[in-house]
């Protein structure tokens, strides 16, 4: 069983790496994925299933760097940097007690800041270090590689990790939708309005974040981050293909503009769909505690103890009236 679901992770892991490297821009003569899903997936394997898992994601890593080049023994350096930087991910998360169902507002910040930002500097850092020590790039291009591995990287996290969260912890088949008219509105809008937002000259990303606070606010995470992830892949497509609004740029125009558009529409669904469910489980448990203390002063006025109240208290309410407890 546990073979099988290494093999599973790990294969996960491969075809999301060989769908980022459909789409890669060129920074200062070096290649990058602006978006590199993988990452996503091993952070949400490992929040989902713990540190056992880690052998997947050394695997699958393994996997993609044999099928864009021939093995090395410098190849291990990458294969460690990729593992090592969402196992960091994982624990940093656990650390501050994150939960993937993502329903509170710290749970998001968490996921940028600590899954994101921080654990992946790792694998940037191990990456890049190692182009540098076998000769593939001068350490004077350090940086310039740098920032664009970690910051596709840190992406992936972003857009992919939330999705997979959803898909693992989902119970299938699901429930019944509810508002499943809306949702094909919604749906429909997406598929129209985004494509053309990416690929016109007059440079419309901006339509893409009503779009993104509507399935937000009606639908909360699974709704905005599918809108957030399916616009990032459009929009990647647009630059690596140099078309719409990314035409006559340079390259490191088209890498900070992509990138701008990426993070901030991540931030965009991730932390209000999170701001919403908590703020939606906070009026929920107030709605309870108000409907158990009218129980109980219902009680209270009819001269009764409320049923399950502890036995502290009906010795107390026994000794008001003069009662032996």
């Amino acid at each position: 069983m546990y073979g099988l679901q290494t093999l599973a992770i790990a294969a996960c892991y491969y075809t999301a790496g060989r769908l980022g490297l459909m789409h890669q821009l060129v920074s200062d003569g070096a290649v990058y994925t602006p978006l590199w899903p993988p990452t996503g997936i091993a952070v949400a394997c490992l929040v989902v299933l713990g540190l056992r898992c880690w052998p997947g994601i050394a695997l699958g890593t393994l996997l993609v760097i044999l099928s864009i080049s021939s093995f090395r023994p410098t190849a291990l350096a990458t294969v460690a940097g990729n593992t090592l930087a969402p196992v960091c991910s994982y624990l940093m998360l656990r650390r501050v007690g994150f939960r993937a169902d993502l329903a509170r507002f710290r749970d998001g910040l968490a996921l940028v800041f600590l899954g994101a930002l921080a654990g992946m500097l790792i694998s940037a850092t191990v990456g890049t270090g190692t182009l540098v020590l076998t000769g593939r790039i001068t350490a004077e291009r350090f940086w310039s590689v740098w920032l664009p591995w970690w910051v596709g990287d840190a992406m992936g996290v972003l857009l992919v990790a939330p999705v997979v969260l959803l898909l693992l912890r989902t119970r299938w088949p699901p429930q019944g939708t509810p508002r499943w008219r809306e949702a094909l509105v919604l749906t429909a809008v997406v598929l129209a309005v985004v494509p053309f937002a990416a690929r016109s000259v007059m440079s419309l990303l901006f339509l893409v974040y009503p779009l993104v606070i509507w399935a937000a606010l009606r639908f909360q995470l699974t709704g905005s981050m599918l809108c957030a992830l399916f616009a990032s892949v459009v929009a990647t497509g647009a630059a690596t293909a140099g078309v719409g609004s990314f035409e006559r740029l340079t390259d490191v125009e088209v890498m900070v503009k992509l990138q701008c558009f990426n993070g901030s529409v991540a931030l965009t669904a991730l932390l209000l769909s999170a701001l919403i469910a908590e703020q939606r489980n906070t009026r929920r448990s107030v709605e309870l505690a108000c409907q158990e203390l009218v129980k109980v002063l219902d009680h209270l006025a009819a001269g009764e103890v409320a049923p399950g109240a502890s036995e502290g208290a009906r010795r107390r309410r026994a000794r008001l009236r003069g009662e032996r407890p």
